[in-house]
């Protein structure tokens, strides 16, 4: 889990740090360039499709932890298994609809 966390941190630190040299340019320079690639517009879509891709993996992290410990409560007491499973769909399905609404709000862009 320690080199998860450690990959995920040095890449978000990486485009944290690359993303604000793009910033610092001046406007003609961007403006020279005729690319796509240099404009407000692409850096928006960049930051909304990351966020989407945090909240995708943030989701099925938590969905796929929701449903190892609700399975590995019924294991133990089968007989509990009416008072786990309807608790663990609905935290399935708030989790689910998080992701929902980042993907809609990246279509709102």
């Amino acid at each position: 889990m320690s080199k998860k966390l450690s990959v995920l941190l040095s890449s978000v630190m990486f485009f944290a740090l690359t993303s604000a040299s793009a910033f610092a340019q001046a406007e003609a320079a961007t403006a020279s360039t005729g690319g796509w690639f240099g404009t407000e517009k692409a850096t928006k879509y960049f930051a909304y499709f990351l966020a989407l891709g945090l909240a995708v993996y943030g989701g099925t992290q938590g969905q796929s932890k929701a449903a190892a410990v609700a399975l590995e409560g019924i294991a133990r007491n089968p007989s509990a298994a009416d008072k786990i499973q309807t608790p663990m769909i609905l935290a399935l399905a708030l989790m689910e609809s998080l992701v929902i609404f980042a993907l809609i709000s990246t279509f709102l862009v």
